[in-house]
């Protein structure tokens, strides 16, 4: 590239960064205002910054409240992606590899859940989870969750197992494997980049969701953390808990940006195979 074309993208990454980055920015600073300098103009807290917002969700009085509903969502988040992604993969790999009616049926059924408007069913599933008992449970949360991460990882790894030789199972096979031994060993571990990368998506999935999360619980026994949120309060009906709000968002955040930076290159790995044929 020219000169004149390395700056040209140079500007544009740097004003792409800006533009991603200035929102987390600004939450990181509002996270470490006191009550007085939320009402004070400016981008960085007047008083030199203070650490009683985190103070507050980690050991203070909204302390059992955001704990509590971290935990639930990392446990609603991981079974979620575990049982999406089991599901997934054995459903795309038949998809991939067997020819039977139907299967771009499944395919487009797959694709239109996963733009169908999620506040549109919230209703009948409120009712559905209160008479059968599943209303404000883990299992009532994790349910509905899989109508948004199978979607997703059926048509993800679909795609990574169509790249995969079939003559490397049939080889398999040959030697005396099982169709399941062949599947297990020989071509779950050449599809392990896809697997991974679909599983990372699907935690994301799960981990931010709202409308399910403030729909579907009533307590604190399985909401998880973006709807509990919505229940911080300040120190008196007056103040708003905007402070501690931008805390727990920051904590909340610090998990998926350690699996991004840990497993990057198996992410863009996963991402980017098969994109070439050949």
């Amino acid at each position: 590239m020219s000169t004149k074309m390395k700056v040209a993208w140079v500007f544009i990454t740097i004003a792409v960064l800006v533009y991603a980055l200035f929102p987390v920015a600004a939450i990181l600073a509002t996270s470490f205002k006191s009550a007085s300098d939320l009402t004070t103009p400016g981008f960085l807290p007047a008083s030199g910054g203070t650490w009683d917002n985190y103070q507050l969700i980690l050991a203070g009085d909204a302390q059992e409240l955001f704990l509590t509903a971290l935990r639930n969502s990392v446990g609603i988040a991981l079974i979620s992606t575990f049982v999406a992604v089991v599901l997934a993969t054995l459903c795309a790999y038949a998809i991939a590899r067997l020819d039977f009616p139907g299967k771009k049926i499944i395919l487009t059924t797959a694709l239109a859940v996963s733009i169908f408007p999620v506040i549109s069913i919230v209703t009948p599933l409120f009712n559905l989870w209160r008479t059968i008992g599943l209303y404000d449970t883990w299992l009532g949360v994790i349910i509905p969750y899989l109508s948004l991460t199978l979607p997703i990882s059926i048509w993800t790894l679909a795609a990574f197992f169509r790249q995969i030789p079939w003559e490397l199972e049939q080889a398999a096979q040959v030697d005396g494997a099982t169709t399941w031994q062949a599947f297990r060993k020989a071509i779950v571990p050449l599809a392990a980049p896809g697997v991974f990368t679909t599983a990372i998506i699907a935690f994301f999935i799960a981990w931010n969701d709202f409308v399910y999360g403030i729909s579907l619980t009533s307590t604190d026994a399985a909401r998880p953390v973006p709807a509990a949120l919505a229940f911080f309060t300040g120190a008196s009906q007056f103040e708003a808990p905007t402070g501690a709000i931008s805390a727990a968002a920051i904590i909340v955040t610090i998990p998926v940006v350690v699996l991004v930076l840990l497993f990057q290159r198996q992410i863009v790995a996963g991402l980017t195979q098969g994109a070439v044929k050949g």
